[in-house]
């Protein structure tokens, strides 16, 4: 068993902890589901899937961390995948991590390859079976991540960058077994799984999961709970529905954000406007911090409220060296590109030594984000190197892998996807396309989101399609993205003057 591992297992030794689905109402205390995810993991042990890799595609829950737990100690290498995913993606998860299997709930079997077996969701027969100890340089987790390259990459996650990663946050956030958390946050991402799943129960905390994020649930269990993690559009939403709210409800409402020990956001930058209507609502901005599924998290805000600084992510967490890298080459404060080096980084992309090598430069990981440093020594981040990186509803996505499935499309003969700044979603995704002659009326944005819903996971979708006469490009061919949005972004501002203007008047 590796140390990750043994650190559970002693978080629960003794206590009432539990796991409780928030929607279902279901629980179970700790130590009898460590009990039952051993029994599950001997039996995969019995099914010589040591080593392999295990599809996870459960609803969030009491059999989502009883499959995990197991895979964790039986050896076996977790996938999660997104639930929300079309089969096609389902299919080219499973395919490249070469999955020997899958747990799955019954609503997402039909979806799932027919050759991968299906393994149960608890243990049917009692069979012990010795384990082998694992190293702490085994794989755990292979997390898939959107890149510059096209379609997602499986990162490996060793057991001891779960050890690290959780280590320094339950250092760095004060997280103990006193706490409750608040879990609303997608499984098949480092985020929900490493930052707030296992960072909680590794601690030995208690938590509150529901099946996916829903604002009124969200509110409901909020008093329950002492941490809650978040991304921006998260924030967003809540906010928007507190304003709807009754002044009674909206004041308890209130009253309960503020009892929270701890709210973080990440996954995009958090607007300074945003954090400051939560203080307003909560008493004090979120927690933001830094982090990507490749480093797990590598900085961080101060715990104490009076510390934080809007529209910063804060300072390197234990076991994290950056530096600020210059066009030139040389290191300093910035503005360059960020690297991030430590026991933490994970150890490349599966069966991708290419994309691997490409990522690192003399041990420094380079995560492809734009950085300054102020004299306090605190981090702010100003975009991504490429354009091709979106970040959506807390979400990573890539241009190109939209790209590609958006140029299957008869109608178009050109596709550029590029972010719209956008209050809600961070970047809206746009299609921009140039249209083959007679197919105008197939490249609404209806119909092209309702073709690609069934190719692509639904945050992937272009929530919008623009026709263009052509693409801009420069000398050289290449398509110049950022004057689409600067395009798109002076096309919504006059709109929205417009929209001004005719309310000023009385109009609707």
């Amino acid at each position: 068993m590796s140390a990750v591992c043994e650190r559970i297992a002693a978080a629960y030794a003794n206590g009432p902890a539990a796991i409780h689905e928030a929607a279902s109402g279901r629980g179970i205390e700790m130590s009898r589901l460590l009990a039952e995810a051993n029994e599950l993991a001997d039996q995969l042990v019995a099914q010589k899937l040591a080593g392999e890799r295990l599809l996870v595609a459960v609803d969030p829950g009491v059999d989502w961390v009883r499959v995990f737990l197991a895979t964790l100690w039986a050896g076996a290498i977790a996938v999660p995948v997104p639930l929300t995913a079309p089969a096609a993606e389902l299919a080219y998860f499973a395919s490249d991590s070469r999955a020997r299997g899958v747990f799955a709930s019954e609503p997402y079997r039909d979806r799932l390859p027919r050759e991968l077996e299906t393994l149960p969701l608890e243990a049917t027969e009692i069979a012990r079976h010795v384990r082998s100890s694992q190293s702490e340089a085994s794989p755990a987790l292979v997390l898939y991540t959107s890149g510059t390259t096209g379609r997602p990459k499986g990162a490996v996650i060793t057991h001891q960058n779960l050890l690290v990663q959780t280590a320094a946050l339950r250092e760095a956030w004060a997280i103990s077994h006193e706490d409750v958390l608040l879990h609303a946050l997608p499984l098949h991402h480092l985020h929900g799984v490493v930052v707030a799943l296992l960072t909680a129960i590794t601690a030995g905390a208690s938590v509150r999961m529901l099946p996916r994020f829903d604002v009124d649930l969200w509110l409901r269990e909020l008093p329950a709970t002492s941490v809650a993690m978040t991304v921006p559009t998260m924030i967003q939403r809540i906010l928007e529905r507190v304003d709807a709210l009754s002044i009674a409800d909206r004041e308890r409402a209130s009253a309960s954000a503020r009892s929270l020990r701890l709210v973080t956001s990440g996954s995009a930058a958090l607007p300074v406007s945003l954090a400051e209507r939560w203080r307003r609502f909560a008493g004090a901005i979120p927690l933001e911090r830094y982090g990507m599924t490749e480093i797990g998290i590598g900085l961080s805000n101060a715990l104490a409220a009076d510390r934080r600084k809007p529209g910063f992510v804060g300072a390197p967490l234990a076991n994290v060296e950056i530096r600020i890298v210059h066009d030139d080459g040389s290191e300093g404060d910035g503005p360059g590109d960020l690297w991030v080096r430590g026991p933490g980084v994970f150890s490349g992309y599966f069966d991708k030594p290419e994309a691997t090598a490409e990522g690192f430069r003399n041990g420094w990981f380079m995560t492809g984000d734009v950085a300054l440093r102020d004299a306090d020594g605190d981090v702010r981040l100003l975009g991504r190197r490429s354009a091709d990186i979106l970040k959506t509803g807390g979400e990573k996505v890539s241009a190109l892998e939209i790209e590609e499935v958006l140029r299957e499309h008869t109608a178009f003969s050109e596709v550029a996807v590029v972010g719209v700044p956008d209050a809600t979603w961070g970047d809206r995704v746009v299609a921009a396309v140039v249209v083959r002659s007679g197919f105008l009326p197939e490249a609404t944005t209806e119909r092209v989101r309702a073709w690609a819903k069934a190719r692509l996971s639904p945050y992937k979708v272009p929530r919008e399609v623009v026709v263009l006469d052509a693409l801009p490009k420069n000398a050289m061919g290449k398509v110049q993205k950022g004057e689409i949005v600067a395009r798109l972004v002076a096309r919504d501002a006059s709109a929205a003057d417009d929209s001004n203007a005719t309310e000023r008047r009385g109009g609707i």
